[in-house]
């Protein structure tokens, strides 16, 4: 039987702010993200997110971003190897911690919006994560930009890895994601979403902005919680995938 895993960006909210649509979301997806505390996320957010997992048993990812709550972690900051290094040690030594309170263990780390897109472009920004990530848990999965410079680091050290594809993002003919400050870059309409995903899943390729079609590995999928009509295409697509027989689990699953 084929497989994918269904990935989704959560705990996201902060204090009193309400962000996303964990609860309704999660029951379709087989891993999470969990945001770490600078982007978005705090401390009871991160308590709370993390048993909501664990009760819908699907597995559990750091999420970490640049400090920066304004902008929600989606502007780059100029920072160096060991500052993003520190930086993502930081992160998931808060995940490793709230997990190991719910007898847990932490399956892997995506960086999240200007963090992971730099890592997709940017080799020494891309080892820096890597090695955080190999000198806390030889073990963790690295979810990145399918065809990134972030899973080429990791495949050099030897790291554990998922190719990660996006259903609501407009690509570029280079495979990168076209920037979120561009109008018509984020899918909204459910069917388009749907068209892309089992595209990528079942053929390995995707429609870019121009028209032309490349080659993706395609081992997780992204469902972002702040799009509109994220809860309705992550249940249709469920009932797809269920139609086409192919499993959703998380990345390693046997």
């Amino acid at each position: 039987m084929r497989k994918i895993d269904l990935n989704c960006d959560c705990g996201e909210g902060y204090g009193i702010y309400q962000f996303g649509q964990d609860e309704k979301i999660i029951k379709y997806v087989s891993s999470v993200n969990i945001a770490c505390g600078l982007h978005a996320g705090d401390p009871f957010v991160i308590a709370k997110t993390v048993l909501l997992a664990r009760e819908q048993n699907v597995a559990v990812g750091a999420h970490p971003g640049f400090s920066d709550l304004m902008g929600f972690g989606r502007r780059e900051i100029t920072l160096t190897y060991d500052e993003i290094y520190n930086l993502i040690i930081y992160q998931i030594g808060v995940m490793q911690a709230f997990c190991k309170s719910q007898n847990i263990q932490l399956h892997h780390v995506k960086p999240h919006g200007a963090l992971y897109n730099m890592a997709a472009r940017d080799m020494n920004i891309a080892r820096a994560i890597v090695r955080a990530i190999k000198d806390l848990d030889t073990q963790l999965i690295v979810y990145g930009l399918a065809n990134s410079k972030l899973i080429d680091a990791a495949d050099e050290v030897n790291l554990p890895f998922a190719s990660e594809v996006f259903a609501d993002r407009v690509y570029l003919n280079d495979g990168i994601l076209m920037s979120r400050n561009l109008k018509g870059s984020v899918h909204e309409n459910v069917d388009t979403m749907i068209e892309q995903a089992l595209t990528l899943i079942t053929e390995g390729k995707v429609s870019c902005d121009n028209g032309e079609k490349i080659s993706l590995d395609a081992d997780t999928i992204c469902i972002h919680g702040d799009n509109a009509n994220a809860y309705q295409f992550v249940k249709t697509l469920r009932d797809r995938l269920q139609e086409l027989s192919i499993n959703v689990c998380p990345v390693g699953s046997k």
